[in-house]
């Protein structure tokens, strides 16, 4: 805001379907570099706990909590990294557009992905804190919070959108969308 008032948005000039690919896979980038940084410290995290002293008195059920949390850790991790691996094998190839939904595809199973490597990994840490039902109540509402925050309230919003307009496909009269 400036002390004008609040900025309008301007209509974007048209961009062709080239470039509305190739702005579309660099913000899909950008956020996966936000959830690579989360998903990559966890993994490492991950894969040094069964070094710990204490790992060895963790029973039969929280081991498979922790099998889940670090293969879906990496799970997620190469899903978030395959887009720039692949942009590397497919340059130049006239396969953006290809790539942009594939990316996208990529980035909601890694999220799903972490989301089930969080809950594990929260799961196994609070059973080992608290007896009863405590952590599994917690790890179902962490589970909740992030299937509403990162899926549900989305699609919601999606969906209210009604007859608008997708935001990758210009200004209006500037031919349909990819």
């Amino acid at each position: 805001m400036t002390s004008e008032g609040p900025r309008l948005r301007t209509a974007s000039p048209p961009e062709t379907p080239a470039e509305r690919a190739d702005r579309n896979f660099m913000e899909l980038l950008q956020g996966f570099r936000v959830a690579v940084t989360g998903v990559q410290v966890l993994f490492a995290f991950l894969l040094t706990v069964p070094f710990a002293p204490g790992f060895a008195k963790v029973d039969a059920a929280d081991r498979g909590l922790f099998y889940v949390a670090l293969v879906s850790a990496a799970v997620a991790s190469m899903l978030y990294i395959a887009p720039a691996a692949q942009h590397r094998v497919l340059f130049r190839r006239g396969m953006k557009e290809k790539l942009v939904h594939r990316a996208n595809l990529y980035g909601m199973i890694g999220t799903s992905a972490l989301a089930v490597s969080m809950m594990a990994a929260t799961l196994l840490v609070l059973d080992y804190l608290f007896d009863g039902v405590l952590p599994v109540l917690t790890a179902a509402a962490l589970a909740a919070l992030a299937l509403w925050l990162w899926f549900l309230d989305p699609l919601l919003r999606r969906s209210r959108g009604g007859g608008a307009r997708r935001i990758d496909e210009g200004p209006p009269g500037a031919g349909a969308a990819g």
